[in-house]
């Protein structure tokens, strides 16, 4: 029993149109499709009726259609199998073997064990929605993917002068056509690995074929009732005045007002600004400005953990901006993730600017991370790290799905370095990009006199996507929250089916990126 349609043509009757349906296949399409498979392989490898039914009986919702005016025209099969009991060399006999029985409803993999169409049908393209309609059935079971044997019909054609490796090389780079793995190639599936003796009988071939397989890019590992990923998640951006506070406790009570806001509309994330609580240092404004900034910093254990106090309380992730933090005599700019389940993490600025270095003597960070949060992978650049593209590769590479970058500009200038660079980074990258900035005056602290800023997020640029790649963005100077809702499924699906893959496309056969060591 083959696998695959052989190349034999019968004339197409001449028909003026068609009544096209695909559907789950009926006992009543058994004959028909035993009708189809004579027409194509030899009588001892022809699907029989008593197989079609054998196989509706165990897995009815695995075999689809498609009628032409209500007759059957093209077939596609298929078991659900647990791959691990069967591994990467196995034979075609070895899954379809005594009438299915190695058909599991627990399995992981989809296994497609034949696709025809009926000679009289090609150049319909019924292949291309069958094979459609196997993606969808595999998604709506939560599947891993599918596999199957595919056959090689024109490699005995160039057998004596390429190997089987080189062959489908060859026809991966379009220099040789191949009926079945061509197609197969066009819808998405990509070859494990070579077979040998798959289909023993299959001299075309030379008894050789792929192993191809299609990733199910919505596959959920254990689906529970609770807690399940989140398709969209909402993200809630504040763009922060700066006003001078009497008190840390009347600078908690503006954060408070804000979080409270936010989680409000049932948002996932609020961000704030860099060095959203520079208000405070304004009573230090007499000191030299780096002894201020120290003087900052000790507020920064008691901002933290306020903060980790009001993700509980409100049920929000909060990514805190950024503060200034004093550690073994060093002085950082570092942001904290703050969990909604009380746990919480942190991340340091990289690149410290000529600014920061020369007025407060702060000094950079060696590594990012991407953080684990209830609802997505998250990354945190802290303002002037968006402009290195370097860091969110890296983030990109280790999943990372939203990226966070608060910031603080004094002028328009600067801040469209910000801006133009994160959404350089949502392309790029294939994320969201969120971005918060503070606004207004603050006349008693040193170079943080004025502020410009209009806090967005950002998409990548796609047909599912916004046509200028803004979610959203904020007025102008202006304080105020925004609110933006993120798709996470179109990020899966522009990973594979982009109309570019900037992840998938690099040349990492000719260049890398990585960490080197560090003390």
């Amino acid at each position: 029993m083959a696998i695959d349609n052989s190349e034999k043509i019968i004339p197409h009757p001449s028909e003026s149109e068609h009544v096209l349906k695909l559907r789950t296949v009926l006992p009543s399409d058994a004959a028909d499709i035993e009708d189809i498979s004579k027409l194509i392989y030899a009588k001892d490898q022809a699907w029989t009726k008593k197989s079609v039914l054998k196989l509706l009986e165990i897995f009815p919702e695995g075999q689809i259609c498609i009628e032409d005016k209500g007759k059957v025209v093209a077939y596609a099969l298929s078991m659900i199998i647990d791959y691990d009991k069967f591994g990467d060399s196995h034979t075609y006999h070895d899954i379809v073997k005594d009438n299915f029985v190695n058909h599991n409803e627990d399995g992981d993999i989809l296994y497609g064990i034949e696709v025809s169409v009926n000679p009289n049908s090609r150049n319909m393209r019924l292949g291309r929605r069958l094979y459609d309609a196997r993606k969808e059935l595999c998604e709506n079971l939560n599947l891993k993917g599918i596999i199957a044997g595919g056959r090689m019909p024109n490699f005995s054609k160039y057998s004596d002068d390429v190997t089987p490796r080189q062959y489908i090389e060859k026809v991966r780079q379009k220099e040789i056509y191949d009926p079945v793995l061509t197609f197969q190639l066009s819808n998405g599936f990509h070859v494990k690995k070579v077979l040998r003796n798959y289909l023993p009988d299959d001299f075309e071939s030379k008894a050789y074929a792929t192993l191809l397989k299609w990733d199910n890019i919505y596959y959920e590992e254990k689906p529970t009732l609770v807690n399940q990923p989140k398709e969209v998640i909402r993200i809630g951006v504040v763009q922060w005045q700066m006003r001078n506070v009497k008190s840390v406790e009347s600078f908690f009570e503006n954060v408070e007002f804000f979080v409270d806001a936010l989680s409000s509309y049932r948002s996932d994330f609020v961000l704030f600004p860099e060095f959203f609580n520079v208000p405070l240092m304004a009573e230090y404004n007499e000191e030299d400005t780096a002894k201020a900034i120290r003087r900052l910093a000790e507020y920064t254990e008691e901002v933290r953990d306020k903060l980790v106090e009001y993700a509980v309380s409100y049920n929000i992730n909060i990514i805190g901006g950024s503060l200034p933090l004093l550690e073994d005599g060093k002085l950082y700019n570092v942001s904290y993730l703050c969990r909604r389940d009380g746990t919480w993490d942190v991340q340091y600025k990289i690149h410290i600017t000529p600014s920061e270095v020369q007025d407060y003597g702060m000094i950079g960070g060696n590594k990012v991370k991407v953080f684990e949060t209830d609802v997505a992978k998250i990354g945190i650049l802290i303002c002037y790290d968006s402009e290195f593209p370097e860091l969110s590769r890296m983030l990109a590479d280790d999943g990372m799905q939203i990226l966070f970058v608060p910031f603080s500009t004094d002028m328009q200038n600067g801040y469209m370095r910000v801006r133009v660079c994160s959404q350089a980074r949502a392309v790029e990258n294939e994320c969201y990009v969120a971005i918060a900035g503070s606004v207004g005056n603050l006349p008693k602290v040193k170079n943080m006199d004025i502020q410009y800023a209009q806090s967005a997020v950002f998409s990548p640029s796609d047909y599912s996507f916004p046509n200028n790649a803004i979610i959203a963005e904020a007025t102008p100077n202006t304080e105020m929250t925004m609110i933006a809702d993120v798709n996470m499924d179109l990020l899966k699906e522009l990973h594979s089916h982009g109309s570019v893959r900037n992840l998938k496309d690099r040349r990492k056969d000719i260049y890398s990126l990585k960490w080197k060591k560090t003390n």
